[in-house]
């Protein structure tokens, strides 16, 4: 069982779907994304703010399953769970939907920090890990 850190619902709009009615494949990395973003807001920290000192988390791989499409209004629910290796911080998300609690996405994603556009360690990264 992973130890999820944070979790967000949210909904599918029907623009993200294609034409055979699921959400298209690249929206999910906009939802992971997106969850992040709030995880990291939720510690206090912005992610624009942090842009504007300097200070950019990049992803430099990422391993995603898809297991079981989202369509049109579902509800699910993205956890994530977050580790720091070495200079790499991997975080561990999947996508659930809310109905039935199902897995539908799967994913690892490793991010590095580029400190004035070089590849450096961030406190703040670190002290949002170390507050978990």
């Amino acid at each position: 069982m992973k130890n999820y850190v944070f979790e967000t619902r949210m909904e599918v709009r029907d623009y993200e779907c294609d034409i055979e009615g699921i959400v298209n494949n690249a929206n999910y990395m906009h939802y992971i994304e997106h969850t992040r973003h709030l995880f990291i807001r939720s510690k206090g920290v912005s992610f624009a703010e942090m842009h504007a000192k300097g200070v950019d988390a990049v992803v430099v791989k990422a391993t995603m399953r898809y297991k079981k499409p989202l369509r049109c209004d579902d509800v699910f629910i993205s956890r994530l769970a977050v580790r720091k290796e070495r200079i790499r911080y991997v975080f561990e998300q999947d996508i659930f939907l809310e109905s039935d609690n199902s897995l539908c996405f799967s994913s690892v994603i490793e991010l590095v920090c580029l400190v004035d556009g070089k590849l450096a360690v961030s406190e703040e990264y670190d002290r949002i890990l170390n507050d978990n």
